[in-house]
């Protein structure tokens, strides 16, 4: 089937858990678990709520978070989606098949991959490779020298990690290029070596993309966060336009690249940025429930069975430990979300091969059970699962393979 993910959703079945989750059941019931199922309108209301927080800006679909090739192509079919960003170059290689405009989100070692890049002129013109150091650009030409390849397409990563008075560095640790005479400097350096073509900038503020302004149960640290991304927001803004402005004193940009799912609304408040990233927020991860200014719907989720009752009031499942990236601790590990009144054991959490529960709920589990989980980031699901079942008014309408299910484990 044709994926559609641009009508409007027929109705939103997941604000009443009681209806939605043992629709998934009944739905998804002649499958064998683990089983992970992607419910189309949940998906299409993540998506036009996405496109409505961008107000206009493209989205690039950044890949990492979806990991399924058939939603990233259908997707890129929608007014409003312009181009990937991939997470390795051998993932942009394997999707500059059929996409147009891949953009690498993190530098390469990958010395088979850069040599496939160089020596094919479709996959150079395709193929953007991020860098952040000259050091980056040796690695290429230490592959193959300028004369004996193809012009590589290059992306300047600037540090948009806040440093902050007395909490100090804020964000993510990534590119060295932190003020506009460094990004100056580095496109200059770029721009007179011959066998590169400097393109694009990057700022990917992960203090106001990746962090809830609104945790559960957490009132102290939702105000630290909201005065996070207020004055985040603005000191990037601010430095980031200076560093594009600076950079294209040197040479002309085709795309400046920022934000993420948590950070639509802001980013594309800054004029400098031309394509905002978006990546978690098409399955909606539990990890975005926390942001006042959205709320995803649970389009992907995951059924294990219950295998064992190791007491009356307990159950476990087989399997349940894929957890996401990030600072350990149980924000990263899957949610359960139905039956109701479930929790991981304290002392054991969720597991690679078992994951025992308990709470109220657990005295009501049999073996053959199913419990549905949903995960923090929807990356490290599609990890783990060969395919998605897709759920349309009650019934699988379609299988769809995951990187994994086609045989590509990139990272």
């Amino acid at each position: 089937m044709g994926l559609d993910l641009g009508s409007r959703p027929a109705s939103q079945p997941w604000l009443t858990p009681g209806q939605y989750w043992p629709g998934l059941t009944a739905a998804t019931a002649q499958l064998e678990t683990p089983v992970a199922a992607l419910h189309l309108d949940a998906l299409r209301h993540n998506t036009r709520s996405l496109l409505g927080r961008a107000g206009g800006t493209p989205i690039r679909v950044a890949t990492k978070s979806i990991r399924v090739r058939g939603v990233i192509e259908a997707l890129l079919t929608l007014p409003g989606f312009q181009g990937v960003l991939a997470y390795t170059l051998a993932e942009a290689l394997w999707l500059a098949e059929t996409v147009t405009d891949v953009v690498v989100g993190y530098p390469t070692a990958d010395r088979s991959a850069i040599r496939r890049l160089g020596t094919s002129p479709h996959l150079a013109a395709t193929v953007t490779l991020m860098i952040d150091s000259v050091a980056q650009l040796d690695e290429i030409d230490a592959v193959l020298p300028p004369a004996g390849r193809a012009p590589i397409r290059v992306c300047l990563e600037l540090d948009a990690a806040w440093d902050a008075p007395v909490l100090g560095h804020l964000g993510v640790w990534r590119s060295p290029v932190h003020t506009p005479a460094d990004a100056r400097s580095l496109a200059a350096a770029v721009v007179a070596r011959p066998g590169f073509s400097l393109v694009g900038l990057m700022a990917y503020e992960a203090q106001v993309a990746g962090i809830g302004d609104r945790p559960a149960g957490k009132p102290v640290q939702g105000r630290v966060n909201r005065w996070v991304r207020r004055r985040s927001v603005a000191e990037i803004a601010d430095r980031r336009s200076a560093a594009v402005a600076a950079v294209r004193e040197i040479v002309a940009l085709e795309f400046v690249n920022g934000g993420g799912t948590g950070s639509l609304e802001t980013t594309r408040a800054d004029a400098s940025v031309t394509d905002i990233a978006a990546g978690s927020g098409f399955f909606g991860g539990h990890l975005f429930d926390h942001y006042a200014s959205f709320r995803p719907a649970p389009a992907a989720a995951v059924a294990l069975s219950i295998v064992r009752k190791p007491s009356p009031a307990t159950g476990t499942l087989l399997g349940g430990g894929w957890v996401a990236s990030g600072v350990p601790g149980r924000d990263r590990l899957p949610r359960l979300v139905w039956p109701e009144g479930l929790r991981l054991m304290p002392r054991e959490m969720a597991g690679e091969v078992q994951t025992p529960l308990t709470g109220p709920g657990a005295a009501g589990l049999s073996v053959g059970d199913r419990v549905w989980l949903r995960h923090a980031k929807s990356g490290e699901l599609s990890e783990h699962v060969n395919e998605f079942a897709l759920v349309d008014n009650g019934r699988v309408v379609d299988i769809l393979p995951t990187y994994r299910g086609e045989g590509k484990a990139f990272l």
